[in-house]
């Protein structure tokens, strides 16, 4: 049973002739059958364009257009969808079986609402007729025909046969997936949390920090002065001083003093962590990167490590034990640069004060040499000298003089004084020469004097680049004293009471995430490769 659409709109077309007889024609809404009518409501090619109206028509055109027939005129297409059994008016389906047609031509078409649609306000707008005209005589209505079942009947299992056979292949890939993850996650996820759960030997950390400090420069200027108070001053020896801890070096000295071989291939270490008795010392230096941490920060200069063992004493021994090295590793770093500074200054300070000493020892020669002790004190002591026999000489020419004034001078006393005056005036120019010309094969004094300036000369010189050579060498001293560095533990190492390896829920988590990534990348993997191949 079929319920008619209420029609919101409703048209109602004034037509004549057989139109209109025919409207006049149909039976009332409310003698219309209940069941919708597939008998067509207008015979074809009656009246003006077969009696039909334009809509009509072009519904009917278009129609014939979906259905695949080829037309020429709107009444052909009438005309074919009859032949075919369809109602080209019906607005419902596209496919409209003719089953209620008669070969009677005066039985009227039953009354459909394709035909008038008029449903509520409808019923009072359309006009009744007050007596039913005689309907019109049409040709007869071609027999309905027997369509084969359509596609959609026909397919219809093999739809139903197609959804189950998707339902069982989602169901076969879900069941699949989950094997997958069970196979590649799941269960590897869940040996890991045994594992870290029950088997894992237990392991105890040990934490300290250290810090690589020196002297302060007083003064410090530039950029060294900017730095000096930060952790970039000494950022190359922590790098260094790190480096040294996480070497082979210092691997195979901490087992040397403490047994660190003997200690991991104890029998109660799970199989896992142990280490083998024979293993190489490549196998003991991965386990020695793996539990000894050793991290620096630039920005505050401080080391921190982490050192883990199957005991607490170990951890704290093994502990200690590596910051002792660091300290003989910082003194070494800084060694060098000492011992060079301090040699240099004092192979210069060694080098003077030999040069000041042959200096001084050419000054005594020369004053044993020459019989002077000074050449200053022998000249002075010429100069006054001559000055005393010069004035001498003077007074005696006066003396001449005043003799020689008289009238009747006294013969005796002008030639005492004469005789005075001569051995003045040679020994005065005896003693002139004496400075400038030796006598008796002996060096003039000019020429001691000379010598032992020079000597003296060369001897203060000697003694201000001694003194030179000692102020660098003291320099030299406070600056190794600058270089010197010390390392300063900020947090010492203490045995703990529990152990802080494994963390079950962590390294758990880790494990099921790394299982599903690498399923997951592999998955990816091998879908593009499938897609590649098909494609």
């Amino acid at each position: 049973m079929t319920t008619k659409p209420t029609a919101k709109r409703f048209r109602i077309r004034k037509s004549s002739g057989p139109r209109a007889d025919e409207a006049s024609a149909q039976p009332t809404a409310a003698e219309a059958p209940t069941e919708p009518s597939s008998a067509m409501p207008h015979p074809p090619g009656t009246g003006e364009d077969g009696g039909y109206t334009v809509r009509e028509l072009r519904m009917a055109r278009r129609k014939a257009q979906r259905m695949g027939l080829s037309v020429s005129s709107d009444l052909e297409a009438v005309d074919a969808l009859r032949e075919k059994g369809i109602d080209p008016f019906n607005k419902g389906t596209g496919l409209q079986l003719v089953d209620g047609a008669t070969d009677d031509p005066q039985t009227p078409a039953p009354f459909s609402s394709d035909t008038l649609d008029l449903e509520g306000p409808a019923k009072q707008a359309a006009p009744v007729p007050a007596s039913t005209p005689k309907p019109r005589k049409s040709p007869p209505a071609p027999k309905p025909m027997e369509l084969p079942a359509g596609p959609a009947l026909a397919t219809a299992p093999e739809v139903a046969e197609i959804q189950k056979d998707i339902v069982r292949r989602r169901k076969r890939a879900l069941r699949s997936l989950v094997i997958r993850l069970a196979a590649f996650v799941f269960v590897p996820t869940l040996m890991a949390f045994l594992y870290f759960a029950y088997v894992a030997t237990p392991m105890y950390s040990t934490r300290s920090e250290f810090l690589i400090q020196q002297p302060e420069a007083a003064g410090g200027t530039g950029l060294g002065g900017l730095l000096s108070g930060t952790g970039f001053a000494n950022s190359q020896d922590s790098i260094a001083v790190q480096s040294y801890l996480l070497s082979r070096e210092a691997m195979l000295r901490l087992d040397a003093e403490h047994d660190f071989r003997a200690h991991f291939s104890d029998p109660d270490i799970d199989a896992i962590q142990r280490l083998a008795p024979d293993a190489s010392n490549e196998d003991m230096y991965g386990l020695y990167k793996r539990l000894v941490t050793i991290g620096y920060d630039p920005t505050e200069g401080i080391i921190r490590m982490d050192v883990v063992a199957a005991s607490p004493e170990a951890s704290v021994t093994y502990a200690k034990a590596l910051i002792a090295y660091a300290e003989e590793q910082v003194d070494q770093l800084t060694q060098r640069i000492r011992s060079d500074q301090m040699q240099g200054a004092r192979e210069s300070y060694v080098d003077a004060e030999q040069k000041m000493r042959d200096a001084q020892q050419r000054v005594l020669e020369l004053q044993e040499q020459r019989g002077v002790l000074s050449a200053e004190a022998e000249v002075t002591s010429l100069m006054n000298q001559i000055s005393t026999f010069e004035v001498e000489l003077k007074q005696e020419r006066l003396a001449l003089q005043s003799l020689l004034d008289n009238a009747q001078p006294n013969a005796a006393k002008v030639a005492a004084a004469e005789a005075n005056i001569s051995r003045l005036t040679a020994l005065i120019a005896e003693m002139r020469s004496e400075m400038t010309e030796g006598t008796g094969g002996s060096a003039s004094l000019a020429r001691i004097t000379g010598e032992l300036v020079i000597a003296e000369a060369d001897l203060q010189t000697r003694q201000l680049m001694l003194g030179q050579a000692l102020q660098q060498l003291e320099t030299a001293r406070i600056e190794a004293n600058r270089q010197v560095r010390y390392l300063l533990q900020g947090v010492r190492p203490t045995a703990t009471d529990e152990p802080s390896y494994p963390r079950v829920f962590e390294n758990t988590l880790l494990a099921f995430l790394t299982f599903a990534g690498i399923y997951l990348m592999l998955s990816l993997t091998v879908s593009i490769l499938r897609e590649q191949v098909s494609n």
